[in-house]
């Protein structure tokens, strides 16, 4: 974590209108009604979506410029997903691509009450999805017959499906994903194209369209295939055209169905704690016999790709120390820390599991470090009892195929006695992989340890569908914390040993004998 290079300009910005206050829950989903449909007051002009496959989930990207075709301004842009892909979109978020500088949009989920529809056969090219939507809303109304050029970027979640399901130890690992080749979309198109983006240039099943557009359909070139571009001026919004796509991906399918992720402020050490609690799994193709160390080790000897994972390297900050690998049976010895060099040079802390995970097969864990709190804590310049504490939201481990969390549960222990906590997301100029603050969901409770009188305050942010592209975004925490309030532990602790002290001498004192008196 780099240091504050300006402690009143981070102040200024903390104590802006963006702070959320964390006293209750912040994520909402609005309800519409179930004959709901995006009224047809936008047009886009020209459509590119990026289909990235390079790792163990789906990334997409989709570039679109958006036009009022109204005659009144219009501020909310709606953006579909079949109901099936919904609650599998991660890190979705939008921005102007000719301002960056405006930051991101602000974005909402709202769901359509409808039951899922069956669809028929003849409904696989037809309008009748069932779709839900995120709604964004511009921050400056967009006249009409003006434009805008959106960047949308957004992770899936649980798309990738191996083919086959079951292989032999030493195979290669072929996933499946399938799309459709017009992206979907609430307006009317008139242009698009779609560009995916594959591992390697082994690709042997892809889907060949026909009549859509005039020659071959995709162009190949390397490792990207290209679909379109197709003129869909006269198609009705919400068209699909099913496109699958099996590739080699001899790599695991990481997914972390929870990771709890604790950060302990202490004051009076000067500490901060980091414990982080992982439950994964890999959702490769299964064995299709059972394990052999003997192949195992061969595989490993040659240095032969493998669909197991073997390690997972974990680079911590320079100056973290004390780091520690437990699992379900104590602590794990088959790990390799190197320690950082402060202030620039990170340490790495290499985990090797106990067995080499499989396709299906589950493995639970907790690593935790310390660090010196300083690095990460500043007093606000607006007040003598307010602080800032600036975090990483997730760190991580890095490994080239990726890392998908299904569930991600960030626990801030601040002192006891810290009050008026509030919390923002920081936002850079590109995606960081994490949703805007109305789909993070946040609430204050107590954390009772030893010695505790009231117990610690504690900010618990919960988020769904994240990507390890998210392991670089960071938060900002501000509460106030007083002199009086660091003074609470010391005198519980000196009221304790004084009345133990006073028992001691009142039992001592005591005449407890039957002798006569």
């Amino acid at each position: 974590m780099r240091p504050f290079t300006a402690v009143t300009a981070l102040c200024g910005l903390l104590f802006s209108s963006s702070l959320v206050c964390a006293d209750s829950s912040t994520s909402s989903r609005v309800a519409l009604p179930a004959d709901f449909k995006p009224q047809q007051v936008f047009k886009n002009v020209n459509m590119v979506r990026n289909i990235n496959l390079e790792k163990g989930y789906v990334r997409e990207t989709v570039n679109v410029v958006v036009e009022n075709v109204d005659k009144q301004p219009q501020s909310d842009y709606y953006i579909p997903f079949p109901s099936d892909v919904f609650g599998k979109v991660g890190g979705l978020e939008v921005r102007d691509k000719k301002a960056s500088e405006k930051g991101r949009f602000a974005v909402e989920a709202v769901e359509v009450e409808s039951p899922s529809r069956i669809l028929q056969k003849a409904d696989l090219f037809g309008p009748r999805s069932d779709y839900q939507y995120f709604v964004v809303h511009f921050p400056e109304p967009l006249a009409p017959s003006s434009q805008i050029t959106l960047g949308i970027s957004y992770s899936l979640l649980n798309s990738l499906i191996p083919r086959p399901a079951a292989i032999g130890q030493a195979d290669k690992q072929y996933l499946t994903y399938s799309f459709s080749a017009y992206t979907p979309s609430a307006y009317q198109t008139v242009t698009q194209k779609t560009k995916v983006k594959f591992p390697s240039t082994n690709v042997p099943d892809y889907t060949t369209t026909s009549g859509l557009k005039s020659g071959s359909d995709p162009e190949r070139q390397g490792t990207s295939y290209t679909y379109g571009p197709y003129d869909t001026a006269k198609l009705a919004p919400g068209t699909s055209y099913p496109i699958s796509v099996r590739y080699e991906f001899t790599k695991p399918v990481i997914t972390a169905s929870l990771l709890e992720r604790d950060l302990e402020v202490s004051h009076w050490g000067g500490n901060l704690a980091t414990e982080e609690r992982y439950w994964l799994r890999n959702n490769g193709s299964t064995l299709l016999n059972q394990f052999s160390r003997v192949e195992w080790t061969l595989t490993n000897y040659q240095q032969l790709p493998s669909s197991a994972v073997r390690e997972l390297k974990y680079p911590l900050k320079p100056g973290s120390v004390d780091p520690y690998f437990i699992d379900d049976i104590g602590n794990v010895s088959t790990s390799r820390y190197r320690p950082g060099m402060p202030p620039k040079r990170e340490g790495s802390l290499e985990l090797r599991p106990r067995f080499p995970i499989f396709g299906g097969w589950n493995y639970s864990f907790r690593i935790g470090w310390n660090d010196e709190l300083s690095t990460y804590l500043r007093k606000a310049a607006t007040g003598a009892d307010s602080y800032v504490l600036k975090v990483p939201f997730i760190e991580g481990f890095k490994v080239p195929e990726g890392a998908q969390y299904e569930k991600v549960v960030v626990r801030v222990i601040l002192p006891e006695g810290a009050r008026n906590v509030r919390y923002q997301v920081l936002e850079g100029s590109s995606s960081n992989g994490l949703p805007s603050s109305s789909q993070i969901q946040s609430h204050i409770s107590k954390h009772k340890t030893y010695m505790d009188t009231l117990g610690h305050t504690m900010l618990t942010l919960t988020v769904e569908n994240l990507s390890d592209e998210a392991r670089d975004s960071q938060i900002v925490v501000t509460y106030d914390y007083s002199f009086w309030d660091g003074l609470r532990k010391p005198f519980t602790i000196t009221a304790g040993m004084f009345t133990v002290f006073v028992a001691a001498w009142v039992v001592g004192n005591l005449d407890v004998s039957i002798k006569k008196r």
